[in-house]
């Protein structure tokens, strides 16, 4: 713990957003955002079937750049089980530089997302979530209520040492019928830009 905490500068940042509890319903779900296709969508419209995965994210962070590729696989992953997938970027403090919406698209792009990657424009989802962290994670179920809150696994820091897949495993669970087992677990990352 140690260590990641000297590698990454601005992590584990205290909310004062109260979090978004567990049985929850979709905040604002019908709020339009702008996602890097042009396109304005909402997170009720982006549930599918078996739920929606609520992802915020960003650019820049060396956390969400260290983790990448497990944030594609879980994304992907998502999707193949008929749950919607919104990642999105709240870090307005940071729109004239790395967070711009025009980065975003590029990122999109490079990373080849085949889910939405939306603009959470002053932050007002992140703020209605209680979220603070990138990357941190909300699964709701079919009904729309969060059944999960937390880190995508246990071990950010190093892939190799991964011992649970939290999200997955929660994935699996909604997916069978099943109540979560791990409802919450703490998430790492880089604090929330959010605007003066």
């Amino acid at each position: 713990m140690k260590k990641l905490l000297s590698f990454f500068p601005v992590i584990l940042f205290a909310s004062s957003y109260g979090v978004l509890p567990i049985g929850s319903s979709i905040p604002k779900a019908a709020m339009k955002l702008k996602d890097v296709s042009g396109k304005e969508i909402s997170l009720g419209e982006a549930k599918k079937d078996n739920g929606l995965l609520v992802m915020f994210s960003c650019n820049t962070c060396p956390v969400v750049i260290r983790n990448q590729s497990r944030t594609k696989e879980i994304c992907q992953y998502a999707s193949d089980k008929k749950i919607g997938v919104v990642l999105l970027n709240a870090n307005e403090g940071d729109r004239s530089g790395g967070n711009s919406f025009e980065e975003m698209q590029s990122y999109a792009h490079n990373q080849d997302y085949h889910w939405f990657y939306a603009l959470d424009k002053n932050s007002e989802l992140a703020d209605a979530f209680g979220a603070n962290k990138t990357p941190e994670c909300f699964l709701f179920d079919k009904n729309g209520r969060l059944v999960y809150h937390g880190a995508i696994d246990d071990n950010p820091g190093d892939v190799n040492h991964v011992k649970r897949h939290h999200l997955q495993e929660a994935i699996n669970e909604i997916v069978a019928g099943k109540e979560v087992s791990v409802k919450e677990t703490r998430s790492i990352g880089c604090s929330i830009s959010r605007a003066n």
